[in-house]
């Protein structure tokens, strides 16, 4: 008898190690992986709804030669406009869960995956509790989370800070989600977290 899939949340802070945790669920398991923020993009690009809306919102000059929407454009004219932001997340996320949503049922016909997992620093915030079957955290001491930033991306204490402030507290994060995967020693620890909690209801290859 086949498993039924799990449509599975991974959110955290910046510099828990998400990439790292998810790198490792795609080698070693039969699943679907989105990060919304890749999908964001995705239903930007010209030909669709959002790509539309979003040029009758801020005009089309907020596109390139090649007419895709330009980043850089799109963020000076929101900038300083939290009105403005919140219609255009308005126009954005909806089109992400649609998205998702979509490929989901896709997923699920295949027969293929067992797993299907959605990344995002704010799905909790997005409203994605109500659509997945569980939400995990991935989580790291403060501390191991400044080095990795300072190392891996060059970010300065002052804007590792203005990051971190701006996100959910771990007391949010712990409260809202299924399952805790404690990223802060060794990987391989981290691995053996991820195969106890799936060993339920998943087959590595």
């Amino acid at each position: 008898m086949a498993r039924a899939m799990r449509f599975i949340g991974i959110t955290g802070g910046v510099g828990a190690g998400k990439s790292e945790i998810l790198g490792y669920i795609r080698k070693h398991y039969k699943c679907e992986i989105y990060l919304a923020d890749e999908v964001a993009h995705l239903v930007k690009q010209p030909g669709t709804k959002a790509y539309e809306a979003l040029l009758g919102l801020l005009g089309r000059d907020v596109t390139g030669a090649d007419g895709q929407i330009d980043k850089a454009r799109m963020a000076d004219r929101i900038f300083g406009d939290p009105a403005l932001l919140a219609q255009v997340n308005g126009i954005i996320h909806p089109a992400v869960k649609e998205f998702l949503l979509e490929r989901l049922e896709q997923a699920k016909a295949s027969g293929w995956a067992e797993l299907f997992f959605v990344e995002a620093a704010l799905l909790i915030e997005g409203g994605y509790l109500a659509l997945v079957d569980e939400m995990w955290y991935v989580y790291a001491d403060e501390a191991v989370r400044r080095e990795r930033l300072g190392r891996s991306r060059g970010y300065s204490q002052e804007k590792i800070s203005r990051i971190m402030s701006s996100q959910l507290t771990e007391e949010r994060f712990r409260e809202s989600c299924d399952f805790v995967i404690d990223n802060s020693r060794a990987l391989s620890d981290s691995y053996r977290q991820i195969d106890e909690r799936l060993q339920g209801y998943a087959r590595m290859p």
